[in-house]
Order: structure tokens, then sequence, then C-alpha cells
């Protein structure tokens, strides 16, 4: 089953959450490497993932999964 995970701020540092989680999947220190666990966890279900910035704007979006856009790129 696809899931999508989200990489966002959290007080403690950088925060990877599932979708539909009230909590933290687990918590980083640096946002690259709460982007990079975001990235394997989306890839090992075949989700997607997001990047959100400290004004909490996505900032990148990476599909693993089936990716519903028609055009290639």
């Amino acid at each position: 089953m696809a899931t999508d995970y989200w990489t966002t701020k959290h007080p403690d540092g950088w925060q990877v959450k599932g979708e539909g989680n009230q909590r933290a999947t687990s918590i980083h220190r640096t946002q690259s490497e709460a982007w990079a666990e975001s990235q394997n966890r989306a890839r090992k279900t075949r989700g997607e993932a997001y990047l959100t910035g400290r004004d909490g704007q996505i900032r990148e979006r990476n599909t693993y999964g089936h990716d519903p856009r028609k055009s290639r790129g």
C-alpha cells in the first residue's frame, strides 16, 4: 500500500511523518537527514515524499510509485 511521507519542522529539529499519522515517524537533527528518510520510506511503499520549508510551503515532491501525470519528466 502506497504511503506518503512528509518532512516538516519539529521543535527538536525536523520530522518525518507518514500520511494520516498524528505522531512523528522519526525525528532528525537536520532537514537533509529527514528528507533522505522520507524519500527512503516513500520508495519502499511506492508512495510520495514531500519536503516543506520552515514556512510550511512545499519545496519539493517526489513520486516513487504510480505517477498520475501523463507527461514525461
